[in-house]
């Protein structure tokens, strides 16, 4: 399994040698507010709708002290979009109040913020500050890490844990962006490119 994840992660790194996260933003609580908007959305909607909305409130205190309704307008596209502004204007809240206006960077502390669950938390943690072993379980990296034997079943935390144990910590934020890329070019959910595929030699469902 060792030289199985260290051959995916070295072909991976290579077709994608930069792992930028897809989401756009500039602080902090920016990330935090996009990837809550990502939630059954993707994030070519989400990139279309911040800009307004980070200019509609430009700093954390105007954000925690945005109409809840007003923000709704500006997410209205994203879906679920009045749990999700009410998220975004608590979270901001909590973050002025009780952290000093910055996103934590513990995990205990992330997961009491609204809307902010494990996926959000690792890649705060992970984009913001660099830390090891913050692996982000998106239903790519379910479906593709399952596909490639690396984990089973499709249950988040579980799959999590399970890729801990395989991956080195220090390249866990990387691999789970350069799985995005690839979930989204190759190893589609529904008609994958298989004949393309470069990492064919380890997938399960690989048939020639």
């Amino acid at each position: 399994m060792k030289k199985k994840v260290r051959q995916i992660l070295d072909i991976l790194a290579n077709r994608y040698p930069d792992a930028p996260c897809a989401l756009h933003y500039s602080t902090d609580y920016e990330l935090m507010i996009a990837v809550r908007l990502s939630a059954q959305c993707t994030d070519a909607r989400v990139n279309l709708v911040t800009p307004a909305l980070f200019a509609a409130y430009p700093t954390l205190e105007a954000m925690a002290n945005a109409p809840v309704e007003d923000v709704e307008n500006y997410v209205h596209s994203c879906g679920f979009y009045r749990q999700k502004a009410k998220d975004i204007v608590l979270a901001c809240q909590m973050l002025i109040e009780k952290h000093g206006g910055k996103v934590p960077d513990n995990m205990e502390d992330l997961l009491q913020l609204p809307g902010v669950g494990r996926k959000t938390a690792n890649l705060l943690l992970g984009d913001i500050y660099q830390k090891p072993g913050s692996v982000v379980c998106d239903t790519h990296c379910i479906r593709i890490c399952g596909r490639l034997g690396l984990s089973q079943g499709k249950e988040p935390e579980k799959v999590e844990r399970q890729l801990r144990k395989i991956l080195p910590p220090e390249e866990s934020s990387d691999f789970c962006h350069r799985i995005v890329l690839f979930g989204r070019e190759i190893c589609t959910a529904r008609n994958p490119k298989c004949q393309e595929c470069p990492l064919s030699m380890h997938c399960k469902e690989w048939t020639v």
